[in-house]
């Protein structure tokens, strides 16, 4: 392959060797309290926290994570929707020296045991929400778990006590235990804000956060992305969002609507981050609600919007959508699944602004490629490698050889922002890597001419259902306890709003009774999280198998291209 055919392509201003200079990702938000200490960092239900006092209240969260024993080598997980404590504690975290464990409220409770045991979790910071702290509490009775951290989730709102009265009403909060092992938000930060500074680490060996991903076979994998890591694809964004001509962002203008979950490593990298480093006001969603959104955005003025392809399908989908105004926007962005370019051309004429594609992974924390906006976009394609990037095509069939510019491989890459490898799993980072140090992203593209890419497929079975990695084994695994299965294989099938859903093929045991879409659903309901629950069931009276005997995937995928046609 030509060497790095995509610089070319660069809109003007953008270098691909820009400077990166590894750091304390702590030191974001304590560098834009400096220089923009008046500004709004966060708004949560209409109420405004500065730069300034959102770092003294980092501050305090990390003298009183220290004193519940959090320092280097200790971590801490979040299991946290978009409200202030996400933000606060991972900045108090991480300033008392301590690592990150991000957890999804969409997991079910066995994949949350198991990464809380796997990832070493002593505390976990969490709501008295109903829709929470159930799970947190049987995680502290079953798990390594010492602590409990748990906020009160209107805490933070601007009317803290009309806010908690209406949701009270709706039952949505759930009874928290007043004992040694229950620690309150508010009393975490019932200090001077005085800590101990760990200023010693190597940005480029010191973990900041576990980024749990995964696989088709096995069980979820860590991935430990270094303080060097998350400052570097900081870096990669902020090249190519200020430095292009015209610049995407610019420092201390922007609003940005964060309601992508912070859980997810495009939302803590891409919005969070990036929004303090550019001394934005990062404007926090809990959940996804087109209406809100739309109501926000013509409202607060909102000027970044990013996303993912269900949440611009939904907004799209608002009956009433051109009511509103949205002429605020100036930089919407759409990752974590492929964008399919109706919704992409119907956004950009609803809206009146661009919506540009990238793609990233967990691994790559998660900068991969971007679209630059100086021209028009090359439809399918997610854009160019992000600076100090490289990448390369490999042969899925022979790994050894790279594949020339228009051929079709699994896309590799290397850059400072790559992780330093899978938590406890040398066997799984070794695996990931090439010999010559690139990461195998397990995705087939292709690269044209002038660098742009192109994801045709993916070596992987791991499903994107509404950005977020579904993995079919989990599924299988759970239908499998279902009495009547005697074999389930899952594949991933279109769906025109979350990109793909599973389906599972089943064959029943001799004489079972009939088995129904809805009654599988159901037994399924508490051994699933919602974005892993099937959307389809169709009943065989066998499955395909290939010549070892297992099922096949590949026979079931090219059944269900031959029904589409």
């Amino acid at each position: 392959m030509n060497a790095r055919p995509w610089v070319k392509s660069y809109p003007p201003g953008v270098r691909w060797d820009a400077p990166i200079e590894p750091a304390l990702l702590q030191s974001v938000l304590e560098t834009s309290a400096a220089r923009f200490a008046g500004h709004a960092a966060l708004q949560f239900m209409d109420r405004r926290i500065t730069y300034a006092e959102l770092d003294a209240l980092a501050d305090r969260a990390a003298a009183g994570f220290q004193k519940l024993g959090v320092g280097p080598g200790v971590h801490v997980g979040l299991f946290l929707p978009n409200t202030p404590h996400y933000v606060i504690a991972l900045f108090g975290v991480l300033k008392a020296g301590g690592v990150v464990v991000n957890f999804s409220p969409l997991d079910a409770l066995g994949t949350l045991a198991f990464k809380i045991e796997d990832s070493e979790t002593d505390i976990l910071v969490t709501l008295d929400l109903a829709a929470l702290y159930p799970q947190a509490g049987k995680l502290l009775e079953s798990t390594r778990l010492k602590r409990l951290v748990v906020g009160a989730f209107a805490e933070f709102a601007a009317a803290p006590g009309p806010v908690k009265a209406v949701m009270a009403g709706q039952g949505m909060f759930s009874d928290v235990p007043s004992d040694a092992r229950h620690v309150a938000f508010r009393d975490l930060l019932d200090n001077d804000g005085r800590y101990q500074a760990h200023r010693s680490g190597d940005p480029l060996e010191t973990l900041a956060v576990i980024q749990y991903t995964g696989g088709t076979t096995g069980a979820p994998k860590g991935a430990m992305l270094t303080h060097a890591n998350l400052t570097a694809a900081l870096a990669q964004y902020r090249e190519t969002a200020t430095r292009a001509d015209p610049p995407a962002m610019a420092e201390g203008q922007e609003r940005t609507l964060c309601v992508l979950p912070l859980f997810h490593i495009f939302a803590l990298s891409a919005v969070l981050i990036l929004g303090l480093d550019l001394g934005a006001e990062v404007v926090l969603h809990p959940r996804f609600d087109a209406a809100a959104v739309a109501k926000d955005i013509a409202l607060k003025k909102i000027t970044v919007f990013p996303g993912v392809p269900t949440m611009h399908v939904a907004l799209l989908g608002l009956p009433d959508i051109h009511k509103y105004d949205l002429t605020s926007l100036k930089f919407c962005a759409s990752g974590g699944a492929p964008l399919p370019l109706a919704v992409q051309q119907t956004f950009e004429k609803v809206t009146g602004t661009r919506l540009t594609e990238g793609w990233g992974m967990s691994e790559t924390a998660p900068a991969g490629t971007f679209t630059p906006r100086d021209r028009p976009g090359r439809p399918g394609s997610c854009g160019l490698p992000m600076p100090r990037i490289d990448m390369k095509l490999i042969d899925v069939a022979e790994p050894d050889r790279e594949v020339p510019l228009g051929g079709r491989g699994e896309i590799c890459v290397k850059g400072p922002n790559v992780m330093k490898g899978y938590w406890k799993n040398p066997d799984a980072t070794a695996a990931a890597m090439t010999p010559d140090g690139f990461f195998r992203t397990g995705d087939v593209g292709v690269m044209d001419e002038d660098g742009f890419v192109f994801i045709v497929d993916r070596t992987k079975d791991m499903l994107i259902v509404g950005g977020f990695n579904v993995y079919p084994r989990t599924i299988e695994e759970a239908i499998y306890q279902h009495p009547s299965v005697e074999e389930v294989s899952v594949i991933g099938v279109p769906d025109p709003y979350r990109g793909e859903m599973p389906k599972a093929f089943v064959k029943l045991k001799a004489g079972a009774p009939p088995l129904g879409l809805d009654h599988l659903k159901a037994f399924l309901a508490d051994r699933l999280g919602k974005h892993e629950m099937i959307g389809a069931l169709e009943i065989r009276d066998a499955l395909p198998k290939t010549a070892v005997g297992k099922i096949s995937k590949k026979d079931l995928r090219a059944s269900e291209r031959v029904r589409a046609v």
